[in-house]
């Protein structure tokens, strides 16, 4: 067995979980297997949206102990229109 954690994050709230997992175990066996889905039943699990620890790994990427496995949300604005905004807000005063 190794020991695993499985986080996520809402605005409002952030889960982390710690788990014992058999090695050989992929990322995407180690959310399921966290129980996660339960507390954020909204939560969506894509390929590029997965790391390990702020890496991108894809869905069947074998855990090592001691791994983060990390499940980011979609963004809610494209950062480049944000910066694009804000230099001309910050140009126009």
């Amino acid at each position: 067995m190794i020991k695993i954690e499985v986080v996520y994050a809402m605005p409002e709230r952030q889960v982390l979980l710690s788990l014992d997992v058999p090695a050989g175990t992929t990322a995407i066996e180690a959310i399921e297997q966290s129980g996660i889905r339960q507390t954020f039943p909204d939560m969506l699990v894509e390929e590029g949206g997965i790391g390990i620890f702020s890496l991108k790994v894809p869905l069947d990427h074998p855990l090592r102990s001691g791994d983060r496995v990390e499940i980011y949300r979609p963004l809610i604005a494209d950062p480049k229109e944000s910066r694009r905004r804000r230099a001309e807000r910050d140009a126009a005063e």
